[in-house]
């Protein structure tokens, strides 16, 4: 019995794994459940064998990537569901770290996340200046690239998240919800870091009559954003630019009401954590508001995987919620609310790996049938992270003042009930 089949024997219990190896044989792991996968994993060439041995989430995908392995009807998210589904973070047994492994860590950690700002550059254009026509095919129209937020998400009975609403009214309902959260009022002034395609900054403007500054390092995204702007009539309210937070920190210290990042903050890197947030202390009032959006990492800190350095987020780190709460005490940030959307992110990413599977021929036509198997492969293991691994995701809001926002919560409710009524008038701006 090979390596793999003792290993596979062990994890898989639930759901069934079938195995073809090159010489035709094949070998079956776990039992029938009922809603619960059932795929088959063909190897085509026993060099996989070793890639996976090595680093089984680098080697399957580099294996599935090559066409050394196959999954019948390309199910990836099957196979990979299968593993997380049988090894739930919330079953394993949790041992404290010893002091070489904590050293180790942060070791490794510093060598992988060097981003000083041209290096953040690089990393930023490796990901998001793919084509925006590729994005287009899988995201909502307002080209939400986060978490969205589903306010009737319910569980089936095998635990998926499932929502009656779409992947478009859920990324509006994020929308509304971050902008309750920073109680906007006309004619303040937000910084957002990291503003993608423009989306959030163009609804803030629209919701709640405020000035936007929104900041990126994708000549891509600048592109789009600064167009929609335009296309919008709001292009002297809503502007955006090319340029790193260190810098506009230096730049425009004090100037901003309010501060929101979504989705960047997974891009810093643990060497400049701190830094982050000396700036954004200091581009806030001293009455500001930050709501900080990021993917987060349950448990403690940790390392990221070597398929999602290589290939997706070079320089990333999915940060543990100590670590970011470390990271912006020594600045005198309060921690005024923090929320964990648990199982948001997970049905975000099934919404958008059920769209890249239905536009198949058109991302093979855009690049090629390797990069179509990457994608796919990361969108599936992002997913299944999120359902039964460690990630969630973190809302963070942030004051300077313990006395800048009303006293208990029911704002945010109220608010965000208000934008949506607001949005449901007067529609969503689109992309393009």
């Amino acid at each position: 019995m090979s390596l793999i089949s003792k290993f596979l024997h062990k994890v898989i219990r639930q759901g069934v794994l079938t195995i073809v190896y090159p010489d035709g044989t094949q070998e079956q792991f776990g039992t029938p459940k009922a809603d619960w996968p059932q795929a088959t994993l063909r190897f085509h060439h026993r060099r996989a064998y070793a890639a996976i041995l090595r680093d089984p989430a680098l080697g399957l995908a580099e294996s599935y990537m090559n066409g050394d392995v196959s999954i019948d009807h390309d199910r990836v998210l099957d196979v990979i569901s299968l593993y997380r589904r049988n090894t739930r973070w919330e079953a394993r047994g949790g041992t404290a770290p010893t002091a070489m492994k904590k050293v180790m860590t942060s070791i490794r950690r510093k060598l992988h996340q060097i981003n000083d700002p041209s290096k953040s550059k690089a990393n930023v254009a490796h990901h998001y200046d793919l084509s925006n026509d590729f994005y287009r095919l899988w995201l909502d129209p307002d080209m939400q690239y986060s978490c969205a937020y589903w306010p009737d998400m319910t569980l089936q009975p095998n635990g998926s998240p499932v929502s009656a609403v779409s992947l478009e009214e859920a990324q509006l309902a994020k929308k509304a919800h971050i902008a309750a959260k920073l109680d906007l009022r006309p004619g303040q002034r937000v910084l957002e870091i990291g503003s993608g395609w423009g989306g959030m900054a163009l609804y803030l403007n629209r919701v709640a009559d405020v000035d936007v500054l929104g900041i990126t390092l994708s000549e891509e995204q600048l592109k789009l954003a600064r167009a929609r702007a335009e296309a919008a009539g709001v292009s002297d309210r809503v502007k955006f630019e090319l340029i790193d937070y260190r810098d506009l920190a230096a730049r425009a210290p004090g100037q901003f009401d309010r501060i929101v990042s979504i989705g960047m903050f997974e891009h810093v890197g643990v060497p400049q954590f701190e830094t982050f947030f000396r700036c954004v202390a200091q581009l806030m009032t001293a009455q500001g508001v930050m709501l900080l959006h990021t993917i987060g990492r349950m448990g403690g800190p940790g390392l990221t995987d070597a398929f999602t350095r290589k290939y997706i987020f070079p320089g990333g780190y999915i940060p543990a919620l100590s670590e970011i709460v470390a990271a912006s005490e020594p600045f005198r940030l309060i921690a005024a609310d923090v929320e964990n959307l648990r199982l948001h992110y997970g049905l975000t990413l099934w919404h958008w790996y059920q769209r890249a599977e239905a536009h198949r021929a058109q991302i093979i036509e855009m690049y090629d049938e390797k990069f179509y198997r990457l994608w796919l492969y990361y969108l599936a293991g992002a997913m299944t992270s999120f359902e039964a691994g460690s990630m969630c995701n973190y809302q963070i809001q942030y004051v300077r003042d313990r006395r800048t926002l009303p006293m208990t919560r029911d704002y945010i409710a109220a608010r965000e009930a208000a934008y949506l009524r607001m949005e449901g008038q007067g529609g969503q701006d689109e992309a393009g």
